[in-house]
C-alpha cells in the first residue's frame, strides 16, 4: 500500500462533525515505519487538530524522529496543502528535501518539497546563541 494509500484510509475515521471537512495524513519515518492522523474537532472550534499533527504525535510515540515523506488528503477541489502551523511541525522532524504529497479523493496530486511549501522556516539552529 502507498504512503498515499494508507491516508486516504485513514481519512475515513476524522472526526469533523463541524466542518465536514475530514483530512487524512500519513507520515514515512526514516525507519521505513508509516504513522497515520485524522484531524479532531471539538465544540471548541479553534481547539481541533490537524491531521498531519495527529500523526507526527504518532510517530514521536512511535520511537521515531525522522520524517522522510509525507501525504496529506482531503475532499477539495485541489490538493490540500498542510496549514502553516503544520508545515512548521513537519519541519521540526524533516529536512528541507522531504516530499510531501498533497491529494484530493477525486485522485489529482500535487509533490512539493517541504523547503518549496515553507521557505525560510524557522529552526532550532535560529535559537543557538
Amino acid at each position: 500500500m502507498t504512503l498515499l494509500d494508507e491516508a486516504r484510509n485513514i481519512r475515513e475515521r476524522a472526526y469533523a462533525p463541524y466542518s465536514g471537512f475530514k483530512v487524512g495524513a500519513a507520515i514515512r519515518a526514516r525507519s521505513g515505519r508509516v504513522y497515520t492522523g485524522v484531524n479532531v474537532e471539538n465544540a471548541s472550534y479553534p481547539e481541533g487538530t490537524c491531521a498531519e499533527a495527529g500523526a507526527i504525535a504518532a510517530m514521536v510515540a512511535g520511537g521515531d524522529t525522522e520524517i522522510a515523506e509525507v501525504a496529506v488528503i482531503a475532499d477539495c477541489p485541489d490538493p490540500v496543502p498542510p496549514c502553516g502551523g503544520c508545515r512548521q511541525r513537519i519541519a521540526e522532524f524533516a529536512k528541507g528535501d522531504v516530499p510531501i504529497t498533497m491529494a484530493t479523493v477525486a485522485g489529482a496530486t500535487l509533490t512539493r518539497r517541504l523547503d518549496e511549501l515553507l521557505p525560510g522556516a524557522f529552526v532550532s539552529a535560529h535559537m543557538a546563541g
